[in-house]
């Protein structure tokens, strides 16, 4: 028998506004104990790179009720206010990722479409990230990955949560191996919303025929 989700929010409640070198929160104790261990060990199996849609994997109903839970709107309503941000009526966008490539990480700021970003790492929290390699930095620019200001494991049960902002550059160095992570992003309600949902749809059509096929 599953034990009760528990998500901390008073963490996020709690965490202090960072600003250098954009605004950020950094979470690491959003999912502990049985919850996080009981999460990472129903995270579905995702075997090549890339972001996968949620209509694209089989989720336990455990994971799938998280899943909801961590969407509602308690942790929107948190972020709105930490933030100073309307997102009532900000559409969602959910994806996951398994697995990391040589290629992943660059520097880079999200798209236009995405208001405020979500990374809720779901790796065990016995994984050593010593060598650094596969860490979230916030770049002081576009062009150095070693000119970051901050470094954040992506240690099991960790949130980090920052709005698209003109100085939000972040990438990692290059790591290729398991390195489960959630998204969530807080959209926009416009026409670049609307094409990034679709390609997304489409992705998730693709990557479900072919695990049939």
């Amino acid at each position: 028998m599953m034990e009760k989700i528990i998500l901390h929010y008073e963490a996020v409640e709690q965490a202090p506004l960072q600003n250098a070198p954009c605004p950020h929160l950094i979470v690491p104790s959003f999912l502990q104990g049985d919850t996080l261990e009981q999460m990472v060990s129903l995270f579905p199996e995702i075997h090549s790179g890339g972001s996968f849609a949620p209509e694209s994997l089989d989720f336990h109903p455990s994971f799938e009720a998280f899943l909801k839970e961590f969407q509602g709107d308690r942790l929107k309503n948190i972020v709105s206010r930490k933030f100073g941000l309307n997102l009532q009526k900000a559409p969602s966008m959910l994806t996951l990722r398994g697995q990391t490539r040589d290629k992943d990480g660059q520097i880079h700021r999200d798209s236009r479409s995405k208001r405020v970003t979500l990374l809720l790492y779901m790796n065990s929290k016995e994984k050593d990230w010593s060598s650094h390699q596969g860490c979230l930095r916030f770049t002081n620019g576009p062009d150095h990955i070693e000119d970051y200001a901050v470094e954040v494991p992506p240690k099991g049960g960790t949130l980090v949560i920052f709005p698209n902002h003109p100085k939000s550059w972040h990438g990692h160095l290059p790591y290729n191996g398991p390195r489960c992570t959630i998204q969530l992003n807080y959209m926009g309600a416009n026409w670049r919303t609307s094409l990034e949902k679709k390609r997304h749809e489409l992705s998730a059509f693709w990557k479900r025929f072919t695990k049939k096929t």
